[in-house]
């Protein structure tokens, strides 16, 4: 089911789940804004957890450790696109808890039983931001089986009325319909997009394997580098939709801190980023959850995100790999 954004998709995953005021939410630090946001916005509290040093995903373990009777949701994130073992996950979640994947990144991935993200069974919501594997400029969506629930999310997404306008308009039954039971929200998706989405549907095994082929030129061309140079779990598996490769440094045998690594890349035409400081420590999240999460902080001083999308070549690849090892002494 389409929505305008991965945000909205959140939130009105988290919506129909039951999730209100007083209740909380884990999800991991390790991620974008909008993931704590969508349990804010009901009036529920993001409770933060931390993430397995090398996947730079949430664990059982770390989930369980969040854990009140106050849970009424668990938000997981497939960070870079590596998708989670959400079985695994669901196993250590109480009766009545609700599990929703953020697969913003994860469009393509597969879980580790080889079935794709979105297949099992939860809220799945994902992202069609202009920089996504998938893009249509802006938009969303939630995969889900329920058929019920997602005649509710339908609605929901259109101020919710009990049908859009194209039926509204084009049936003369439909004009009969009932009048608004809950409050709804204008959230939906547009043809102009859906248009480009099929379009860029067709296009998927092409993109797919291109960010595929610059991921394996950075492992070869990192592989020799060591503990200085740790990328994330999974890249060159089909569990990883390559999102994001992120690497780890360690900044201390380097000997020069990650931001200026970073601002020495960018002033070489080097697209590299930080996916993402951790939200527990910026003021507005770290006062509503003040925790501290070891390996989170660990990676969010040290994790780069290197260049990669469907229209880079392996020259661009090689360039972004020659001016790292330059700046890491290597």
């Amino acid at each position: 089911m389409s929505v305008n954004s991965c945000t909205s998709a959140l939130f009105l995953s988290l919506l129909v789940s039951g999730v209100g005021p007083g209740d909380e939410v884990i999800t991991p630090s390790l991620t974008w804004c909008a993931t704590a946001n969508a349990s804010i916005y009901l009036g529920a509290k993001p409770v933060f957890c931390d993430v397995d040093p090398e996947s730079l995903c949430a664990t059982p373990e770390a989930i369980a450790r969040r854990l009140t009777p106050k849970t009424r949701a668990v938000v997981v994130v497939h960070y870079g696109g590596l998708a989670i073992d959400v079985a695994a996950l669901r196993a250590v979640l109480p009766r009545g808890v609700a599990l929703i994947e953020d697969a913003a990144h994860a469009w393509g991935a597969r879980y580790p039983d080889g079935k794709p993200v979105g297949s099992s069974g939860n809220l799945t919501c994902f992202s069609f931001y202009a920089n996504k594997n998938l893009s249509t400029g802006e938009g969303g969506a939630i995969a889900l089986f329920d058929p019920a629930i997602a005649e509710r999310l339908r609605s929901l997404r259109q101020n919710a009325l009990a049908a859009d306008a194209w039926k509204r308009y084009t049936h003369k039954e439909s004009l009969l319909v009932p009048g608004i039971r809950e409050l709804g929200y204008k959230m939906n998706y547009t043809d102009l997009q859906a248009s480009i989405g099929r379009v860029q549907l067709t296009r998927q095994p092409e993109f797919a394997a291109r960010r595929k082929a610059l991921a394996a030129c950075y492992h070869e061309g990192l592989s020799d580098l060591g503990p200085l140079v740790r990328p994330q779990v999974g890249l060159l598996e089909d569990r990883h939709a390559r999102h994001l490769y992120v690497i780890v440094l360690d900044t201390q045998r380097i000997g020069r801190a990650r931001n200026e690594i970073l601002l020495a890349l960018r002033d070489r035409n080097v697209g590299a980023s930080v996916h993402y400081q951790p939200l527990h420590t910026m003021p507005f999240y770290g006062a509503i959850d003040p925790v501290r999460l070891d390996a989170t902080e660990y990676a969010g001083e040290r994790m780069l995100t290197l260049p990669i999308a469907g229209s880079m070549s392996l020259a661009d690849a090689a360039y972004v790999i020659e001016h790292l090892r330059e700046l890491i002494g290597a």
